[in-house]
């Protein structure tokens, strides 16, 4: 584990307003491209299959899919006959989802994930919150926050998949080094840091190709299973399994990525 921090920087504290707040710009073209050799549709198509398989839902059942980033899921699970809206807060990932086009049963809308729609309270059936698309803000509040949204707007009984990075298997195989290139012949570098205090990796990338050179930075607060376990059943989401990524095997103390099937709590009837 690699538990570097900053010099000068006080753990449990932003590095600024600029770090604190890196995912408001991050998601662009060039993230598009940073993580193109992820972006895969036959992998896409497994991985919503699954989806679907632990769902369980009809033909018709309203599902949210929060951040939705350039659609990759959204546009399959309408395809697989759901009524779906796509969130996210990143214009430039909303109109590429856009692109891919758009129906009845699938639309896209930009939004904070902190404060969806007052109008969605119990609108759907289900709400999928995929690709570490989680832990981005300085202030843990707002993980929570995010959650009791996520919680709001499902109807009773309805279930939240989360997948994302699982801290504890992340750490057991750290990696702090790691470069890539991408089709149009772009080197991607990383360099990550961890800080144990405040669960934040932090993933300094380097893009170097013709006519490319930038320097950005992202972070990410990392949660054990049990403690996403937690923070969901304050926010009345309760855990039912726990998956090794989108495998059938159930989370361990080495996997990397988690799916947690969480559902929201029927209220208890009043007795006389």
């Amino acid at each position: 584990m690699n538990a570097t921090r900053k010099p000068g920087r006080k753990a449990g504290k932003p590095a600024g307003s600029a770090a604190a707040d890196w995912w408001k710009g991050y998601f662009d073209a060039g993230y598009l491209r940073e993580y193109e050799p992820m972006f895969d549709l036959a992998g896409d198509r497994v991985q919503v299959a699954r989806l679907i398989e632990l769902l369980g839902l009809p033909s018709g059942a309203r599902v949210l899919d929060c951040p939705c980033g350039q659609g990759r899921h959204a546009h399959l699970l309408a395809e697989s006959g759901l009524d779906v809206d796509g969130v996210d807060y990143s214009a430039p990932l909303i109109a590429k989802a856009k692109e891919r086009g758009t129906s009845r049963t699938l639309r896209y809308r930009r939004a904070d994930m902190r404060t969806l729609p007052a109008a969605w309270a119990g609108r759907f059936d289900a709400v999928v919150n995929l690709f570490t698309s989680f832990g981005f803000f300085a202030d843990p509040a707002d993980d929570a926050r995010v959650l009791r949204e996520f919680a709001r707007v499902l109807r009773p009984g309805g279930v939240l998949l989360w997948h994302g990075g699982d801290r504890d298997g992340v750490m057991a195989k750290f990696v702090s080094r790691d470069w890539w290139t991408t089709a149009d012949g772009t080197l991607v570098a990383q360099e990550r840091h961890f800080d144990p205090l405040t669960g934040f990796l932090t993933v300094e990338s380097c893009w170097r190709g013709d006519g490319v050179h930038e320097d950005r930075t992202h972070r990410i607060r990392l949660y054990t299973p049990s403690q996403l376990a937690e923070l969901m059943r304050d926010a009345g989401l309760v855990v039912e399994q726990a998956f090794d990524s989108f495998s059938e095997k159930p989370v361990g103390r080495r996997s990397s990525e988690m799916l947690l099937v969480a559902r929201k709590e029927s209220p208890v009837p009043r007795t006389q």
